[in-house]
């Protein structure tokens, strides 16, 4: 019942919109117009407002919440949460998409594609449409489109659980075949440490000085990076320091994160580091400020409970092979789960994401519009 060239259409103009992270007003305007005409009463939370507040990388854009949507079900079913994302990582202004007679949709090669996360939007969206349409039978339907989850969920993270009715999620915003599901993703740490040595000249009085890029080169060689077993992942990413090459650097920068599928672990390994730097930065002489922040929180869905069980249900139901697995990647998902919905991540078309080499497919799209259909139609 899917309107295929209905469906790539929504998506190609959806494309269209520029929605980089805090720059999804034009987009939030166009899904509440579009979810209105569906039948949904729809809510703009305040996410925006408080992002604006709190952080400067907002900029003048103006502020954007998360939408929330709710359609009176039919039958006296639970109430199920549909979900993706409105933003889009960079490069994302000027978007255009382009269908090639294959029927493989990518973007015109100098930006994203938006495919993360729009080919989620644009299923739950179709298979609505669908049934609406068809008057199909459904309960309680809540969709939520949040903003600026490329910053670590930074929208969803503010949402107020408390006024969702659903107890199960699928959110649409996961790489892979359609059938794919992943059912746990890891607790992110990302911490920046600044640390503090002495300067002097280099060439006439170096042992006046206490170098802080010494101490921090010691500091890394202590440390195990990488992959320190295999559900946890430590990373030193970026490092700056220094002013000249004749003056001993008094000051030297380091940021990095911590994955882990286990949030015990994540923080242990947060200790160890912190550890390694506090130590050799007294051994020298020097100081250090520290910074570190749970960007989000490891969870587990079991694939015995109703939430999995249902979408394999569902996967049978459309002949699509069903598999799930973890991720390292963390999602909409995490705080969902936080806050007490019991929710997995679902795959919805979309490859080679955050490049320009970006894509989706026709048949992609189809698939993960019927996938939305039958979530909400099971059991009903």
């Amino acid at each position: 019942m899917i309107h295929r060239s209905r469906l790539v259409s929504q998506f190609k103009k959806m494309v269209e919109f520029d929605s980089e992270t805090y720059q999804e007003r034009e987009i939030a305007d166009y899904l509440t117009d579009e979810l209105k005409q569906l039948g949904f009463e729809v809510l703009e939370d305040d996410a925006g407002h408080r992002l604006k507040e709190k952080l400067p990388e907002y900029g003048t854009a103006a502020p954007t919440g998360n939408l929330y949507g709710f359609l009176k079900g039919t039958t006296g079913s639970a109430p199920i949460l549909l979900s993706a994302h409105m933003d889009t990582v960079k490069p994302g202004i000027g978007k255009r998409a382009v269908l090639d007679e294959r029927g493989r949709i990518t973007s015109e090669g100098n930006t994203v594609l938006g495919a993360d996360d729009l080919s989620g939007i644009a299923a739950i969206l179709e298979a609505v449409r669908v049934i609406k349409e068809n008057n199909l039978p459904h309960g309680d339907i809540e969709i939520l489109f949040p903003v600026a989850e490329e910053n670590y969920g930074k929208g969803s993270q503010l949402i107020d659980y408390s006024k969702i009715k659903s107890k199960q999620a699928y959110v649409f915003d996961l790489s892979g075949e359609i059938g794919l599901a992943a059912t746990a993703a890891p607790t992110i740490l990302s911490f920046e440490i600044r640390v503090k040595g002495k300067n002097a000249h280099a060439g006439f009085c170096p042992q006046l000085g206490i170098n802080a890029i010494e101490i921090t080169a010691h500091a890394i060689s202590k440390l195990k990076q990488g992959w320190v077993d295999d559900e946890t992942t430590v990373n030193i990413g970026k490092i700056s320091g220094g002013k000249q090459t004749n003056i001993v650097s008094d000051e030297c920068v380091v940021a990095g994160e911590i994955r882990s599928l286990k949030d015990h672990k994540a923080l242990a390994e947060w200790n160890r580091l912190k550890d390694a730097f506090e130590g050799t930065a007294a051994g020298y002489g020097g100081s250090l400020e520290i910074a570190v922040e749970k960007q989000i929180e490891a969870y587990e869905i079991s694939d015995s409970e109703e939430v999995v069980e249902r979408f394999k249900r569902v996967c049978r139901s459309l002949g699509l092979k069903c598999s799930t697995q973890y991720t390292l990647g963390g999602s909409d998902n995490n705080h969902f789960v936080r806050g007490g919905i019991r929710g997995i991540v679902v795959a919805c078309g979309m490859n080679e994401v955050h490049t320009p080499n970006e894509f989706t497919t026709e048949d992609e799209l189809e698939k993960s519009a019927l996938l939305a259909l039958g979530l909400i139609r099971e059991g009903n």
